[in-house]
């Protein structure tokens, strides 16, 4: 198992990853091929993938706004589950954002995804029940 920055290279293999999490990940415009890669002149070291044996396997797609830094999108293959890859994504995403400064990291889950709940609840996230998540394409 191999973490590194994702690159334009892994785009296909990264969205059919997104895919096979069913309803884990949603899959909006700011996730085309011309939007990722935006994303990737602002903090590309927050955008990483697990290899194995040449694979890309797991993917976690981490942003620093300068005052919090937020995770996406993470999602492993569904015959590598179970292996702490989702913990070591984490872990990384985490570790990178500590050395920016970062103090509070946030996500969003679907709250019917149990399984990843539950991963997130036990790498400390609690849910923050009095806040309303609002979004609006433009």
């Amino acid at each position: 198992m191999h973490i590194r920055e994702f690159t334009l290279q892994d785009y296909d293999a990264v969205v059919e990853l997104w895919r096979s999490a069913g309803g884990g990940v949603t899959l909006r415009p700011s996730d085309g091929r011309a939007e990722i890669e935006k994303k990737l002149t602002r903090d590309p070291d927050l955008f990483l993938v697990t290899e194995v044996d040449a694979s890309v396997v797991g993917v976690i797609m981490g942003a620093w706004d300068g005052r919090r830094g937020w995770l996406y999108h993470l999602t492993v293959h569904p015959n590598y589950r179970h292996l702490g890859i989702a913990s070591s994504l984490m872990e990384e995403a985490e570790r990178r954002l500590r050395a920016k400064g970062c103090l509070k990291v946030n996500l969003m889950v679907h709250r019917d995804n149990a399984i990843a709940r539950q991963l997130y609840e036990h790498r400390g996230y609690l849910e923050s029940t009095p806040f309303v998540v609002m979004g609006k394409e433009l």
